[in-house]
């Protein structure tokens, strides 16, 4: 291997970053949401008070004219000094320029959204919203409250986090912003993406009667629409049909043939949520026994069934266990790869698996040799083999 660190290295390092920064995603789509950018949807869940003001005729500041969370009174006027503008954002939203001198010029009389936690004397304006949408900014911020969510094991570990909403929370929230994924108001439409994006994928599966198919294969051909290219190739494996799935095949191929990996994990998921089990051979003949594939391009492979293996819907979990098995047994130096996964899901079987590996001592990644012993530590089949294994430190 290169001396880059491993993809296995950066999973890990991003569990520990999840730990010590309080990464709440544990169950986000992993292969939508990467944990490294804060959605306007999370900044209105962890703000004590959000509002919608209007520049006072003086300009001087800002007078309330919506209230979307909190307790702030009716029309109260915010001086110009306790509001702190994030610039390059509100610039997208008013077509480019200055977003201070834009505000009062050229923001069409639509007011601010603007944030604030309790122990802040400062609110944030993150863009301009049409009056309108203070109804559906309230219904969105009403699924979350304080002291709800659940434990949950973080992906790709089975190290324990905090979920910020249950399952419940996550299926209103996903019904509530689905149909503003293609709204006219650019900062609704971007709100209803961030929280598309992090949505877990067996919550995603949920919308599937609300979804149109020829309204995603739209966005899936739009250059406009690139960035949001994983969300929606996901979308149109729940909603397609087995036309749909031919033409993933086809841009498949192409990705492989040109090494491309950007959109790979989303493509292969959504392929297997429309093939089904079917397609697990032809995974593990591509991806897993062929030597010629890359790193990045295995790793969309086990991204691909990690969501739905979690999912366990299209293909159950057991069946991407066994593939996970295959993947072992064909990828032995790579085999840490999924064993944290297999330990969230309490998947002892692959524990002789493991067993023979750290004798043989093929792994020679330290992530991967500390993810395999870890498995082995938590493994109820390790017992009365424990003193033949290396300790896991």
């Amino acid at each position: 291997m290169s001396g880059r660190p491993s993809l296995q290295i950066l999973r890990l390092l991003f569990v520990v970053a999840a730990i010590g920064f309080g990464v709440d995603e544990g169950q986000a789509c992993a292969i939508c949401f990467s944990g490294t950018v804060i959605t306007p949807g999370q900044k209105l869940d962890s703000a004590d008070e959000a509002v919608l003001a209007v520049p006072l005729a003086d300009r001087s500041g800002f007078r309330v004219i919506e209230i979307v969370k909190g307790e702030v009174p009716a029309n109260e006027a915010i001086a110009e000094s306790a509001v702190s503008l994030d610039v390059p954002k509100l610039a997208t939203f008013l077509d480019g320029g200055s977003a201070v001198t834009k505000l009062s010029t050229t923001g069409h009389g639509k007011p601010l959204l603007l944030f604030r936690n309790r122990m802040s004397e400062t609110w944030t304006g993150i863009g301009v919203i049409g009056e309108q949408y203070a109804g559906w900014l309230r219904q969105l911020a009403a699924t979350k409250h304080d002291g709800d969510g659940l434990p949950v094991k973080l992906w790709p570990s089975k190290v324990m986090g905090w979920s910020p909403l249950t399952d419940a929370q996550w299926q209103e929230r996903a019904r509530i912003v689905l149909p503003y994924l293609d709204a006219d108001e650019l900062l609704a439409a971007e709100i209803a993406y961030g929280e598309l994006q992090r949505t877990p994928y067996r919550i995603m599966r949920g919308l599937k009667p609300q979804l149109e198919a020829a309204k995603i294969r739209f966005w899936i051909d739009d250059p406009k629409q690139l960035s949001r290219l994983p969300v929606h190739t996901l979308l149109l494996g729940i909603a397609g049909d087995e036309n749909d799935a031919a033409e993933l095949e086809k841009r498949i191929d192409q990705a492989l043939l040109a090494q491309d990996t950007a959109n790979l994990s989303a493509m292969l998921a959504a392929d297997l949520e429309l093939r089904g089990p079917s397609r697990l051979s032809w995974l593990h003949a591509t991806f897993f026994a062929d030597r010629r594939r890359t790193l990045p391009e295995i790793d969309a492979a086990l991204l691909a069934l990690s969501v739905q293996g979690e999912a366990d819907a299209a293909v159950p979990r057991g069946q991407v266990i066994e593939a996970y098995r295959s993947f072992i047994r064909a990828r032995k130096p790579m085999a840490g790869f999924v064993a944290m996964e297999l330990a969230n899901w309490e998947a002892w079987d692959a524990t002789a698996d493991y067993v023979d590996i750290i004798r043989s001592n093929v792994v020679k990644d330290p992530a991967g040799q500390f993810a395999i012993l870890s498995y082995l530590k938590s493994s109820p089949l390790t017992a009365g083999q424990a003193a033949l294994l290396p300790a896991a430190e």
